[in-house]
């Protein structure tokens, strides 16, 4: 019986084992079956990451050109550094992996140290866009410690690209930048990123049981397909040219800042675009503006630093000339005329006679003119040439609400010009303008002189260039051409044109207005001898601020007059002193405008009156006896000046081809080792331009002179080289000359 029993037991014990072991089996089959029908996908790819390295390799951004295949944007072949924290093991390892990180990469050390510390991870990245020279020089420490510390294994390098900009601020505000993920920022970088980006390549690698990376043949590349280039309308020399001369007046005005378009006038094409203050392209993230910095390191409280400082930064990325608008003022006046002069409203004989003032019937206060005692009485052109506003508040009333706001739409100003670049300033009905439907004849009076609604400055150059090529709105841009990394033209951008707004012969009768204005109205200052140039002046009140006395000085250009090639626009808003457009905007176009004429090769064509003042070249007398050398100077209508013993002339200063006012000096030295004579720059401003050129001769110096030379009130403003500054004997000092004498054009 006991026998028995005991067979019974182990019997139940042996069936309790098997239902154990086939419980247990099940569970394994029923757990196989779950990580491999339900989780299958998702261990095998934890089992792949284990197994493999994908690294992906960055593109080599597009890169940016001017007009001329100069780069002004590239990319160029960089490193990532990058470290292992879960192969670091010892102290002694994580000390030198920070101390050679953090002084080879200029890197703070507890950075260093947080990024190293992070043990569960096989891959943690320490800096981009790493130099050639400090990977070279990091990829020497490493091996310097690859028996004693393993170094290799812990730190190691990617591929990476950096952006370069090799001109720093040059178009800042055009061509924007790119962040550390580079991906573009701002400007054409924004606006063109997908283009530019390129498509990343991949770099994958067999890894073995200890994480390490297997032999190449276990690696397979993907190379990375470089972005698009493009190649931009803008021209180095114009550009550089209109950022030379917005940054003197810039300095000269102490103005809140100044910008400026050069654009074609038969195409669109933007030849330069420039905003002051600017700011480094390699650097976008530096407060560029010293004052700006001081005011933001004298801020205590952190936070509010911080929030100082962002838009700090974004006001000096900001593309004025495309996203600012500003009320135009009397430049606004050209588009009256041509509206008047299509509709027949009026013709060029229509005249009026200016009291300083006009009050119409629908206001109760008057509109007032510059000249508060008045013109007088005088024709249209006449009108234009004095910024007469009754006589443009007259020619709007005649006009009539509904066929100006025709003008108004057809000539662009409500709506984006659709520049291909990013931030451009949206017209808003009831805001920036009138909406059509409030438009009245009092809102009338008021915009025909150009107050009281705002533009921008592409919107203001665009509509110009519409009275300068016969009449066509053109869609203005920026990018000529995308073209591959081999060079090859992918697309190209065309001409366009959105709509004839006025016929040929006003536009050619306008022209001829904004010709008279230069010669003898309030745009005087933007005369340049041998060039016909039309332009407009403006000034206005900036009614959206708090100052009551801030003011947008304004000019807009096109030369040559009978045949306009370009439009400039200069743009100087809140300048202290002088605050005209006449006086400090119009100056600034004529130097842009004679010095883009000039590179562009087109032949002057001097009056009768500009070729008796006309500065003169220096022949060439070196290695002449000093008898000819002096006779062929005075045949030239100079003055030389001997300096050494010797019979023949070895250096002569000016060099030959230079140009000098008539009577200047020409320095002749006779002896090849005579030590070179040196004089003090004189005062040279304000002076007429007798006073300069005697003033400069008298101190042994040339001058040339720049802008306009004749007519009442005309004073010497700048001069290229600074007072008290020693120079060598027959040095050439520019002279910029202006008048201030009836130009306001501001009530």
């Amino acid at each position: 019986m006991a026998k028995r029993s005991t067979r019974m037991i182990a019997k139940r014990s042996m069936a309790v084992a098997l239902a154990i072991i086939f419980a247990g089996f099940g569970a394994g089959v029923v757990s196989l079956a779950r990580i491999q029908l339900i989780h299958g996908e998702e261990y095998k790819e934890k089992a792949r990451m284990q197994q493999l390295s994908d690294t992906t390799i960055s593109p080599q951004r597009g890169t940016i050109y001017d007009c001329n295949g100069e780069v002004l944007g590239e990319s160029a072949t960089a490193w990532q550094v990058y470290i292992v924290p879960s192969k670091i093991e010892t102290d002694e390892q994580m000390e030198l992996t920070v101390e050679g990180l953090s002084t080879i990469l200029e890197m703070d050390a507890e950075t260093v140290r947080k990024k190293a510390s992070q043990s569960q991870y096989n891959y943690v990245s320490v800096k981009e866009g790493v130099e050639n020279d400090t990977k070279n020089a990091l990829a020497a420490f490493i091996d310097e410690h690859r028996e004693d510390q393993a170094l290799h294994t812990i730190i190691g390098f990617d591929p990476d690209t950096k952006r370069y900009y090799p001109y720093n601020n040059f178009a800042s505000s055009v061509i924007g930048f790119t962040g550390s993920d580079d991906e573009g920022r701002a400007g054409l970088e924004l606006q063109y990123n997908e283009e530019l980006t390129g498509t990343p390549g991949r770099i994958i690698t067999a890894k073995d049981g200890a994480q390490d990376d297997m032999a190449n043949q276990y690696e397979s590349t993907y190379d990375a397909k470089q972005g698009d280039g493009l190649v931009l309308t803008i021209d180095r020399v114009i550009q550089y040219y209109l950022e030379k001369s917005l940054k003197q007046a810039y300095i000269d005005t102490q103005a809140k800042s100044t910008y400026g378009i050069v654009m074609d006038v038969d195409t669109g094409a933007i030849l330069a675009m420039a905003t002051l203050p600017d700011y480094n392209l390699n650097e976008p993230r530096v407060v560029a503006d010293a004052s700006v910095q001081a005011k933001l390191d004298a801020i205590q409280d952190e936070s509010e630093r911080s929030k100082a400082e962002g838009e700090a930064l974004y006001s000096q990325w900001r593309n004025r000339a495309i996203s600012d608008t500003y009320e135009p003022g009397s430049v606004f006046k050209i588009f009256v005329a041509a509206a008047a002069l299509e509709e027949n409203a009026v013709t060029l004989d229509t005249t009026y006679t200016c009291t300083g003032s006009i009050t119409p019937s629908f206001r109760n206060k008057p509109i007032y003119c510059s000249n508060h005692a008045g013109h007088g009485t005088e024709n249209f052109t006449q009108g234009l040439m004095n910024s007469c506003n009754p006589f443009f508040v007259t020619v709007g009333l005649e006009l009539g609400t509904e066929k100006f706001y025709q003008y108004y739409e057809a000539f662009g100003f409500t709506e984006k010009t659709g520049i291909d670049l990013p931030a451009e300033a949206a017209p808003v009905a009831g805001v920036t303008y009138y909406a059509k439907d409030k438009f009245t004849v009092s809102d009338l009076a008021s915009s025909s002189f150009g107050q009281t609604f705002q533009v921008s400055s592409i919107q203001m150059i665009t509509a110009a260039c519409a009275i300068g090529n016969g009449g066509k709105l053109m869609q203005p841009y920026i990018v000529k051409a995308r073209v591959d990394a081999d060079g090859n033209t992918i697309a190209e951008t065309k001409p366009t044109v959105k709509r004839q707004v006025i016929s040929e012969k006003v536009s050619q009768e306008v022209l001829g207005m904004m010709e008279q204005v230069v010669r003898g109205g309030t745009g005087r200052n933007g005369y340049v001898a041998g060039y016909r140039v039309a332009g407009k002046t403006g000034t206005s009140e900036k009614l959206s601020g708090t100052d009551a006395s801030a003011r947008i000085a304004s000019f807009v250009g096109m030369a040559p007059a009978n045949d306009p090639k370009i439009a400039v626009l200069i743009v100087v808003d809140e300048p202290k002193g002088q605050t005209g457009g006449g006086a400090v905007a119009a100056p600034v176009a004529a130097e842009v405008i004679e010095n883009t004429m000039n590179y562009l090769n087109i032949e002057p064509q001097y009056t009768e009156e500009e070729l008796a003042t006309l500065d003169l070249k220096t022949p060439t007398v070196t290695n002449l006896s000093v008898s000819e050398a002096k006779q062929k100077i005075e045949a030239e209508g100079l003055t030389p000046k001997v300096i050494g013993d010797g019979d023949t002339v070895s250096y002569q200063m000016p060099e030959a081809g230079q140009t000098i006012a008539k009577n200047g000096v020409v320095v002749l030295y006779t002896e090849q080792d005579s030590e070179r004579s040196k004089v003090k720059v004189p005062d040279l401003s304000n002076l007429s331009v007798a006073e300069a050129s005697r003033r400069a001769l008298n101190a042994g110096l040339n001058i040339r002179i720049a802008g306009i030379t004749s007519g009442e009130g005309i004073v010497s403003y700048r001069q290229s080289i600074d007072k008290d500054t020693e120079v060598e004997a027959g040095t050439i000092i520019t002279v910029y000359f202006k008048t201030n004498t009836n130009i306001d054009d501001l009530a």
